[in-house]
């Protein structure tokens, strides 16, 4: 069958109006939602907000219009030591701070890049995918530990949102309309004439960003009530020393694992992603792991009481309202007579999923010694969900969670001596390239 004809959709149309199933679920759709008429009522006991292990948190932040998750998990992760530290109920680092200079490396990455770019012809793949990813809001975790050793920290008082940081879709149009333009440009320029340019447009965008986001702070007081209700002030900080002394801990010591079972991606080999980064010069390096020992070594560091960045593809089988995400409660096939089943690996090689959203683990429900289920922080507010924190079924965890972050302690020797081999790196569009940017 190359066509559709007429006869055919004949036939479809017969074979549809006399199957009644088919009738019931046209007439519910009508004024339904899809997700609610496949919704599985008795799979709530595996997303029941439970837990054996659970790290007590600080209540959540909210990312709002913009791709920044990445920013705030790993921020959410500092901010746990800042408020252990300080004995502090509510506390927030400036996801603001991050975010700008995140923008202003980007920008430079991107320039450097498509200079090296620069004789390719326009329908190049790499080049294609440099100009068509621009600049946006998502990062890795690499990314975020590249901004904090080279920026620093600070309390969100000192540079708190704008409307412009919360809300960044009409600017990051607007700067790659711009960059877009530089390329445009340096086509046609000798090497010195390019370098000029390419000041010239780092000082328009880092105007623009203090337009947008406000100028970071070189230094600013520490203002804080504990939970004695004692009043403190640190004054003079510089974003450095307020790491150093305020958070302390030494990011070199963590590690990126993943979970990819792609025929591509041996198991116990270091992967990087070329064209993809911020700060230049810096890589982002994973650790391919099998699911066993990537939950291994999770599960080490919340037993450990510490939580775990970690990425996923947040767009499947979830719900915001209620705050959990579990494939098992969800009867799509059913639902339509058709079969959506599709294995890890094919969904990552056919772009059917891939690492979109970045939260923390902080929790995890364990039966007979094996995870059922496990609790999470997310950066959507807390107006959803339980005060903002989130459920994830072991099931969905096993096929949908991809990254996450873990300290080298929890790694076992075979895992630990694949970091010192070289990395392999990927293609930009890689499966393993995407950019955590879910809002």
């Amino acid at each position: 069958m190359k066509d559709i004809t007429t006869s055919l959709l004949d036939g479809y149309a017969k074979a549809y109006q006399d199957d009644k199933t088919r009738k019931v679920v046209r007439h519910f759709l009508n004024k339904n939602d899809i997700a609610n008429a496949a919704n599985i009522q008795e799979a709530s006991q595996d997303v029941a907000d439970s837990f054996s292990i659970k790290i007590d948190t600080l209540p959540v932040a909210n990312q709002m219009q913009s791709g920044r998750c990445w920013i705030f998990a790993g921020l959410n992760v500092l901010r746990e030591e800042v408020a252990k530290k300080l004995n502090l109920e509510s506390f927030e680092l400036s996801q603001n701070y991050i975010a700008f200079y995140d923008k202003l490396e980007k920008i430079n990455f991107m320039m450097t890049s498509l200079i090296d770019l620069k004789d390719r012809s326009w329908d190049d793949r790499t080049l294609s995918w440099v100009l068509d990813t621009g600049i946006q809001d998502g990062g890795q975790w690499d990314m975020f530990v590249a901004l904090v050793k080279k920026y620093g920290v600070v309390a969100q008082s000192a540079m708190p949102e704008t409307y412009a940081s919360s809300h960044t879709h009409f600017m990051n149009t607007l700067l790659n309309r711009y960059l877009r333009s530089f390329y445009s440009k340096i086509k046609h320029l000798d090497d010195k004439a390019i370098e000029s340019l390419k000041e010239e447009t780092l000082r328009k965008c880092y105007g623009m960003l203090c337009d947008c986001f406000g100028i970071p702070p070189k230094s600013f007081n520490f203002e804080y009530v504990d939970k004695d209700k004692v009043y403190h002030k640190v004054k003079d900080l510089d974003p450095l020393r307020f790491y150093r002394e305020y958070v302390g801990i030494d990011l070199d010591e963590y590690v990126s694992i993943i979970n990819s079972p792609t025929a591509d991606k041996p198991y116990f080999k270091t992967f990087t992603v070329a064209y993809l980064g911020n700060v230049y010069g810096q890589k982002v390096k994973y650790l391919n792991l099998p699911l066993d020992a990537f939950k291994e070594a999770i599960l080490s560091q919340l037993k450990a009481k510490e939580v775990v960045w970690f990425g996923s593809d947040c767009g499947k089988f979830g719900d915001r309202t209620a705050g959990y995400w579990d494939q098992n409660s969800y009867d799509f096939d059913s639902l339509f007579d058709m079969d959506f089943s599709i294995s890890k690996e094919d969904a990552l090689m056919y772009r059917e999923s891939a690492m979109n959203h970045a939260m923390v683990l902080t929790g995890v429900n364990l039966d007979e010694g094996k995870p059922n289920r496990w609790r999470i922080e997310n950066s959507w507010g807390d107006a959803q969900a339980h005060k903002g924190y989130h459920v994830a079924s072991d099931v969905w965890f096993d096929r949908y969670v991809y990254q996450a972050v873990v300290n080298k302690k929890h790694l076992d020797e075979k895992a630990l001596s694949a970091l010192k081999e070289k990395e392999i790196t990927l293609d930009p569009w890689d499966p393993m390239g995407t950019l955590a940017q879910a809002r």
